[in-house]
């Protein structure tokens, strides 16, 4: 019997593409009803625990954000037994307070994206809505917090983050726009991740690493693709400096709030689920079909 404790995701961004740090690595080709995951996951141990690891925009970077399948991403690390998932993201600053190179840790999104369809596991005879106030796991961004800290690295543990579609960047009045409503940093990938997570009973947290000032701040030049590509390299090691501290202190047991959030999101009568669509969904309804395997959930 395996008393193995669930396992870490890594989400890699623009620029972290690999984990060098993964012992006794295999990789993992997983199939999933919402199609393809956008590489394939790289599974190891980091200490003790097992990690896998997946890049978002797949390795050589060849997916653009709209392009990404957050649905199979997600539903196929959840299928390998993670519980936690860290997601490293390249962010534009919105504040000038926050400088290239710096570690964000949001607390918060605001949503400006159009695919929202596609950000939901459910449907198809299922109805749920999670709980989404606090979309962040504040155990899992207050861990990141210390372990970037006792690292050295200058970290602002809370913000909001913008995400906006792409894959153009910014325009300026758009830029200045987020500025003055006080928003903290922006990008293109996070929030997908965070919704399906949350749906997947998954802790999520978003390790945000600044390469720009977006295009408000005119006396700095307009971001583009050189500008961030400078800090990528710099935010990977950073990353996975603070990712290698952290995971020993992810605790064993998947007790925290997000573990359990399909107990108050579940609408539809479990006598009424479809059989097809409770089958599909099984990796993500997992624990609630353990839990009451012939209760009705209301």
């Amino acid at each position: 019997m395996n008393n193995d404790p669930p396992a870490i995701g890594i989400i890699g961004g623009s620029g972290l593409y690999e984990m060098e740090q993964l012992r006794d690595t295999a990789e993992h080709k997983v199939d999933t009803p919402f199609g393809s995951p956008s590489d394939v996951l790289v599974g190891g141990k980091l200490g003790t625990r097992q990690v896998y690891f997946l890049p978002r925009h797949g390795r050589g970077h060849r997916i653009l954000p709209h392009e990404i399948n957050y649905r199979a991403n997600i539903y196929a690390l959840r299928s390998l037994n993670v519980r936690w998932i860290i997601s490293v993201a390249a962010v534009g600053s919105l504040q000038e307070k926050y400088v290239p190179r710096d570690v964000v840790l949001p607390s918060q999104f605001f949503d400006r994206t159009s695919q929202r369809a596609v950000h939901t596991f459910f449907g198809e005879g299922i109805a749920a809505h999670v709980g989404f106030a606090e979309p962040i796991s504040a155990n899992l961004r207050n861990l990141l917090a210390e372990s970037a800290r006792s690292l050295g690295y200058n970290v602002h543990n809370g913000g909001t983050y913008v995400n906006m579609d792409g894959p153009a960047f910014s325009t300026r009045a758009e830029s200045e726009f987020n500025h003055r409503n006080g928003f903290d940093v922006i990008a293109m990938t996070n929030l997908p991740e965070a919704k399906l997570a949350r749906e997947a009973e998954i802790a999520f947290a978003t390790m945000a690493m600044i390469t720009d000032y977006d295009s408000w701040k005119i006396e700095e030049e307009p971001v583009s693709a050189e500008i961030v590509i400078s800090h990528l390299l710099a935010n990977a090691d950073t990353a996975r400096r603070v990712i290698a501290a952290v995971i020993p202190q992810i605790p064993n047991e998947p007790n925290w709030p997000e573990h359990s959030a399909l107990d108050s999101a579940l609408v539809t009568d479990r006598k009424l689920w479809p059989k097809a669509t409770e089958e599909k969904l099984r990796p993500i309804l997992l624990r609630v079909l353990e839990a009451n395997p012939r209760e009705a959930i209301r």
